[in-house]
């Protein structure tokens, strides 16, 4: 699609209001005559300033037709550059929206919000003294966000209200991401080695690991913070063995003050990585939660992509996981998966929730351009089928006592939907809350793993990124130790 700026350069906004309507298309910005823009699809977005307002104005051409779309916000609103760039791309992505809406015909049930974190949205609301109702109804009337969307917002907002008084300024979230899975799956395009090729790369790379946690932790001593919540992540951080993954959480307890974390998290993930051994070796490094992920419990879905596990294997780790001990288990399913159908996944839905983890991920597919489904063209369900489907799961968690308490959107995601956690009461996972709401600064090490240094006072996040490929970060480990030991926060 064929993009022109007019007066501003937010061409993030633009492209992300494009994909929401356009998914098959890609920027052009390449420059041309003026009526170069009224062959095939373009669009013009333009803000201009009156005496009140700053007006953006969107002129979409489709099929030698024109349409058109307008948002506005008053000057008076404009203080700061941070605050005068989130209302002014606010305004363009409404105006894009009106505009597509009449050339489509579609109605994205997101409305006009397109960020990662649309429940930030309600959060600066309230912050400015708005009733949940009154966010609520914003929601739905100035974003045209959908009355269950809009529910969803608020219930994540709420989530992160109660979380945030739980906590205090000097709490810190940490994350360990493990780079490595026993294969890549058809759907995923995170950088990680499948260890059947890098096995030869564990070793280094819990050595690089190490020195990078211990200076880690000075740095959170010499600031002053405490830890709330701990994260295993990756790839699969249970493609370690016993020994190593015990090693992994040993050295965290014996380099952090863990006295005070609310919750331990490891992301078990694939059931044919998880054993009754690795599992107690959590429990006894002082693991609370762990998560246990399916994606469907149908076993063609699960062939179809690269899953080397079956639907028996989940129900085994899942049982596993509770003999351990472990009382706070999440598992992941993924709505609109290759040959999954509605009723395909409702059966999915079913089998999980008979289990009865306390949690329980809603994932829409992400139809990421270097993932194998998106290379082979892999057949995927259609955006109505994939809402069939998310709507017969909060039809069925609510019903059975689960609420959402945190969600988040990507991009390319199939319909333009979301990802939901859903918890059972008292099972809220922190770490994801704070991560996702940017409540608290996370320091994060491993392959992969992003510190986040968060100024709530000053609305500024500063972000350290760790080299994702396991060799790359192990050749890196002293300028990573050095940027981890100049880490500065003001809070």
């Amino acid at each position: 699609m064929k993009l022109v700026l007019d007066g501003h350069g937010y061409k993030y906004a633009v492209e992300q209001a494009m994909l929401m309507f356009y998914p098959g298309e890609r920027p052009d910005y390449s420059t041309g005559s003026g009526e170069g823009e009224r062959e095939g699809l373009s669009a013009r977005v333009r803000i201009s300033r009156g005496a009140v307002y700053a007006t953006a104005t969107t002129a979409i051409r489709a099929g030698g037709a024109a349409y058109y779309g307008r948002a506005r916000v008053r000057l008076s609103e404009l203080e700061g550059a941070l605050i005068s760039d989130r209302l002014l791309q606010a305004a363009v992505r409404r105006s894009f929206y009106a505009a597509a809406v009449a050339a489509t015909g579609h109605r994205p049930v997101w409305g006009s919000l397109t960020g990662i974190r649309p429940a930030k949205t309600v959060a600066r609301m309230l912050e400015g003294g708005a009733s949940l109702r009154a966010a609520g109804g914003a929601l739905r009337r100035r974003y045209r966000v959908s009355p269950e969307r809009a529910e969803l917002c608020l219930a994540a907002s709420r989530a992160a209200a109660d979380v945030d008084c739980g906590l205090s300024r000097r709490d810190v979230m940490l994350y360990i991401g493990i780079p490595f899975c026993p294969t890549r799956c058809a759907y995923c395009t995170f950088v990680s080695s499948g260890t059947e090729r890098s096995r030869g790369l564990i070793e280094p790379f819990l050595a690089a690991l190490r020195a990078e946690m211990a200076a880690a932790a000075r740095a959170v001593e010499a600031l002053g913070l405490a830890v709330a919540a701990v994260y295993v992540g990756g790839g699969t951080p249970t493609v370690l063995s016993p020994e190593q993954l015990d090693g992994v959480l040993g050295h965290a307890r014996s380099l952090f003050d863990l006295s005070q974390a609310r919750e331990v998290t490891v992301e078990a993930g694939r059931p044919d990585t998880i054993t009754r051994e690795k599992l107690d070796a959590m429990r006894r490094r002082g693991v609370t939660r762990v998560s246990v992920n399916p994606q469907s419990m149908s076993d063609a879905v699960l062939r179809a992509i690269g899953r080397a596990h079956t639907s028996r294997d989940v129900i085994r780790a899942f049982g596993e996981a509770r003999g351990a001990g472990f009382g706070d288990v999440n598992m992941d399913i993924i709505a609109g998966l290759p040959t999954d159908t509605p009723q395909g996944f409702a059966m999915t839905l079913d089998a999980v929730a008979a289990l009865g983890p306390e949690n329980i991920t809603v994932h829409t597919l992400a139809l990421k351009k270097g993932s194998r489904i998106a290379l082979d063209g892999t057949g995927v369900p259609d955006g109505n089928a994939v809402s069939e489907m998310l709507d017969a799961a909060a039809g069925l968690l609510r019903g059975l006592g689960y609420s959402p308490y945190y969600l988040y959107r990507q991009k390319f995601m199939s319909g333009g939907f979301e990802n939901v956690g859903w918890s059972l009461p008292g099972h809220m996972g922190v770490y994801n809350v704070c991560m996702m709401e940017e409540l608290r600064s996370v320091i994060g090490m491993g392959g992969g793993g992003v510190t986040k240094l968060v100024c709530r006072a000053g609305g500024r996040i500063e972000r350290i990124f760790n080299p994702k490929y396991p060799l790359e970060y192990t050749k890196r480990i002293e300028s990573i130790i050095e940027k981890k030991l100049s880490i500065s926060l003001s809070l």
